[in-house]
Formats: C-alpha cells, sequence, structure tokens
C-alpha cells in the first residue's frame, strides 16, 4: 500500500507471485519500493506463470504486469472494468523463441527424436551395438532446410525474427499476418513472400510456425479443414499457444500420414508419447537472457505507471506518455465514452486548477486521460473525478523533490 515518504516520495508495496530476476527487481529502488511475495494490500503484482483467475486480487492493485508475452493467466477483462492496466514484455523473449523454432525445425528435419529413441532402446552391452547402429540409421534418414519452404503466420517481433533465420539458412519464406504494425513490417526481410490467409500458407509450405496470440478469432485456427492444404510430411510448429492448434485434427492429420511431425511446447494427455509428436515443457522463452530482458521490462514499464502514470505496452489500455511539464499530474482511466474530456476539463475549472498539459487516447472501450496543471490538486477534486460516470479509476501523481 502506497505510504508516505517524505522527500523520497511515496513507497509502492509490489507482489510478486513467482521467481522474478534479480535484475529486474533491480529497477524497483529499495528506497521507494518494497517487493515481496506475502503483501496482504499490494500496489501492484508482477507475475509470470501464476493463475491468477483464482486469486482474490486486493483493491489496491492499481497495475499487473506480467513478465512476459501472454497474459491468459491473468484476467485482463476484470482489470479493465476496474481501471487496472496490465501490462506485458512483448519481443522481450523474442530471440529465446527464435531459437527454439530453429531448434524445432531441425529436429524434425534431421528426425532427431526418432533416432534418440532408437539409440536409447539400444542394450549397452550388445557385442553388435556398432552393426545395429549401421543398420538403423537409415530409417532417420532427413533432408536440410535450404531450398525447403517455411510459411509463418504471425508477423510480431518473433516471426520476424523467425524469418530473417530462415532465410540465412537458405529457406524461401511465406508470411500472413492480417494486423502486421508498422514497425513488424520495417522489420520484416524484403525477400518475405506476403500470403493472403492463412490457407494459402499451410498449401505452400514445408514447415509453418505460428506466432499469434490465444483469442477467440485464433483458437483452432488450424484445424482438420485446413490441415487439409498441408504437403505431405509437411511440419507444423506451434511455440504461439496450445489452442490455436486443434489436437485432435492434428493426431489425426499425423496418424493419415498427411503430416510429418507436429513440435510444439505444450504437452498434453491427448498428444504426449505420440511417435510424430515432439512436446516441449513450456520452454520457449526459458533462457537466462530472456526471463531477464521481461523482467527488466515490465519493472520498467511498472515504475513509469507507478510514478508517472505513463503506459507502455499494456494488453488492455491505449499507449500514453507524457512528458512531465508540471509537478502536479492526474491519471484517469475512463469507458470511452463521449464528453469525458469536457466533464475532467470542468472539474478541474470549478476548482480554480488550471490545465498545462493534456492526454487523451482510447483503444477500444478503454480510455486513458494524463493531466498536468500548475497547483496541488485537493482531495475534493480527486472525488469529484471519481463521481463522473464511466471514470474507472484516479491516480494523483505529485512529483516528489
Amino acid at each position: 500500500m502506497v505510504e508516505a515518504g517524505g522527500a523520497a516520495g511515496p513507497r509502492f508495496d509490489i507482489l510478486v507471485l513467482n521467481q522474478i530476476s534479480a535484475n529486474g527487481l533491480k529497477r524497483l529502488p529499495a528506497g521507494r519500493y518494497n517487493t515481496g511475495k506475502d503483501l496482504a494490500s499490494p500496489d501492484a503484482v508482477l507475475v509470470r506463470s501464476a493463475d491468477m483467475h483464482s486469486m482474490t486480487i486486493a483493491a489496491s492493485v492499481q497495475a499487473i504486469a506480467r513478465a512476459g508475452a501472454g497474459t491468459n493467466n491473468i484476467p485482463v477483462q476484470a482489470m479493465s472494468t476496474r481501471g487496472v492496466p496490465v501490462f506485458n514484455a512483448p519481443g522481450a523473449n523474442a530471440n529465446a523463441v527464435k531459437e527454439l523454432v530453429l531448434t524445432g525445425m531441425l529436429l524434425a528435419a534431421r528426425n532427431i527424436a526418432p533416432a534418440l529413441r532408437f539409440v536409447g532402446g539400444l542394450d549397452p552391452a550388445m557385442a553388435d551395438m556398432e552393426k545395429a547402429v549401421e543398420d538403423g540409421k537409415k530409417n532417420f534418414a532427413g533432408f536440410e532446410l535450404a531450398g525447403h519452404t517455411l510459411g509463418i503466420v504471425g508477423l510480431g517481433k518473433v516471426g520476424c525474427l523467425v524469418a530473417d533465420a530462415a532465410i540465412k539458412l537458405g529457406m524461401n519464406v511465406l508470411g500472413y499476418d492480417p494486423d502486421i504494425t508498422v514497425d513488424a513490417a520495417w522489420s520484416l526481410p524484403a525477400q518475405v513472400k506476403k500470403s493472403a490467409s492463412v490457407a494459402e500458407v499451410l498449401k505452400n509450405a514445408d514447415f509453418v510456425t505460428l506466432h499469434v496470440p490465444l483469442v477467440a478469432a485464433t483458437r483452432d485456427l488450424v484445424n482438420a479443414d485446413n490441415l487439409k492444404l498441408m504437403r505431405p510430411g509437411a511440419v507444423l510448429l506451434n511455440f504461439s499457444r496450445e489452442g490455436v492448434v486443434s489436437e485432435a485434427a492434428v493426431l489425426a492429420a499425423l496418424d493419415a500420414k498427411k503430416l510429418g511431425f507436429y513440435i510444439c511446447d505444450f504437452p498434453s494427455a491427448a498428444i504426449n508419447r505420440h511417435p510424430g509428436v515432439v512436446a516441449l515443457p513450456h520452454l520457449g522463452a526459458s533462457t537466462r537472457e530472456a526471463e531477464e530482458n521481461c523482467a527488466i521490462m515490465v519493472a520498467e514499464q511498472l515504475r513509469d505507471y507507478l510514478e508517472h502514470g505513463n503506459v507502455v505496452n499494456a494488453v488492455n489500455f491505449p499507449a500514453v506518455s507524457m512528458a512531465r511539464e508540471s509537478a502536479y499530474r492526474v491519471a484517469i482511466a475512463n469507458a470511452n465514452v463521449p464528453n469525458m474530456l469536457g466533464q475532467i476539463s470542468t472539474a478541474m475549472a470549478q476548482a480554480g486548477l488550471n490545465i498545462h498539459n493534456m492526454v487523451n487516447k482510447s483503444r477500444g472501450d478503454m480510455a486513458y486521460t494524463l493531466v498536468d496543471v500548475e497547483s496541488p490538486v485537493g482531495d475534493a477534486v480527486l472525488d469529484h473525478l471519481r463521481g463522473i460516470e464511466g471514470v474507472l479509476a484516479v491516480r494523483y501523481l505529485p512529483e516528489q523533490a
């Protein structure tokens, strides 16, 4: 809970639900931040994989920061109705995922998983092991990546890095992303051939890798209907989210020899031990570097929000940043409805407050406003703002000496 901190400013309690990189936590200076696993009334929550859907999230929580990209373990919609931003770390683990995708392609192309099972089944005491190895290796002959076609569905940071690496390995690359950002478009290698649909990618690639979030529109994105389009023996890689692929459809395609391998990061009772499946235990972001990058990114975003109200990389809030030109700042989260700015401005004017600067942006049903004024803001004004219909949260952020 925020407490007065004199000249150093208020202190913030941060509930840490998982092991977070120490270098990330260092971005929250001990003089102003208290981090721990047993805080009853935290101001914010730092989380990696803990499932927060079953938690009672304290009313004191002003922000949640997830040290990773996906936020399926966080009740984002419920937080939105409370005016609480949910931050993530897009791109911080991109290189780790890229390297695992390349590993997956090589595992499939060179039949590494069945070859390992074969060698693991040999009796070390057998007299003719060398002959058994020579006789058995012909069953695991593979092919090289160069000259083959990789299809990428989702051209965010990971997709762009995978595309670049595949091209350098001599592969042809197809890409599809209807919602590609300007930054991603600039990062995408010019050699990537743009596809018009998921179906076009599946039809024309030897390998298909998925890099999309799990939302209603992407659930079972790869399914029984479009798996039929894939080339015989093609390889499907899923280091995105479990639900974007229909496991039943994949198993049927593997059994029918339509699909060569399914390489994924999501073991399950349905697919485990199938000879055509290589399922890894959620290793996508499990590198020292990725965990540290994610922790540092979200810690810095969280601090900027708590101290200055700036919003960067929130999955449920618009991006809003405003340089400090006044010591007195108010941050307002509200429903995206008409005349909200007018009501905010009127409340300020009636209190005799002169607005120095203001930024307002919206994202879907959510809007967010930062207001810098030229004199201190009293509790009566803040209560007035909180009473405006549609206002979800109001925070007063006076700059500390």
